[in-house]
C-alpha cells in the first residue's frame, strides 16, 4: 500500500519531460526539479535536459518571451516583478531584459492605469496623501517602476478629479 513510487528510467523520464514540455513552456530549472523528483541523478538529469533543449522541447528565449506575456496580460504584472520571478528561475539576464522590454510601453502604461482606476475606487476618501501612499504600493507590489507609477497615479487621481 504504501510502495515508494519506482525511480523513472531515463527514457521514461525523457518521455514525460517531453510531454511535459509540448504542452506548455518550461524554464530548465522547473524541469530540472522534476527530473530530480522523478529519481533521476544530476548526471542523468542533465542527459535529459540536453536532449529536451538539443530538440526544441526547451528554449530559454522562448520561455521568457510566454513568461512575460502571460504575466503581464493575464497577471496584471509590471516588469521589475516579471524580472524578478525570471531571475529564480535561472533565466540569463540578457534574456530577461530583451524579453521585458519587449512589452509595448503604450500597453504597459495603459495595463497600469486600469489596475491603478480599480484600485483607486477602494482608497478614494481617504486622506491624500495616505491614497497616493496606497496606489503607490500598490503599483509597487504589482512590480511596476515607481517613476512609471507616479505618473501614471497622478492621471488616474486627476481623471477622477474631472469626473465630479
Amino acid at each position: 500500500m504504501n510502495n515508494p513510487r519506482q525511480p523513472l528510467t531515463v527514457a521514461q523520464a525523457m518521455n514525460r519531460a517531453a510531454a511535459l514540455c509540448s504542452r506548455s513552456e518550461q524554464a530548465p530549472a522547473d524541469v530540472r526539479e522534476k527530473l530530480s523528483k522523478w529519481g533521476l541523478n544530476a548526471v542523468e538529469a542533465r542527459q535529459v535536459l540536453d536532449q529536451l533543449i538539443g530538440q526544441g522541447f526547451i528554449d530559454e528565449q522562448r520561455f521568457a518571451r510566454a513568461f512575460v506575456n502571460d504575466r503581464f496580460n493575464f497577471n496584471g504584472w509590471g516588469r521589475v516583478k516579471i524580472a524578478h520571478q525570471l531571475r529564480l528561475k535561472g533565466i540569463p539576464g540578457e534574456l530577461i531584459d530583451a524579453a521585458v522590454n519587449a512589452i509595448d510601453e503604450e500597453k504597459y502604461r495603459q495595463r497600469l492605469i486600469e489596475l491603478l482606476r480599480a484600485k483607486w475606487r477602494t482608497v478614494n476618501g481617504r486622506e491624500p496623501r495616505a491614497a497616493w501612499a496606497a496606489m503607490m504600493r500598490f503599483a509597487a507590489s504589482r512590480g511596476f517602476e515607481a517613476g512609471i507609477a507616479g505618473e501614471c497615479v497622478k492621471l488616474v487621481t486627476r481623471l477622477d478629479d474631472q469626473d465630479d
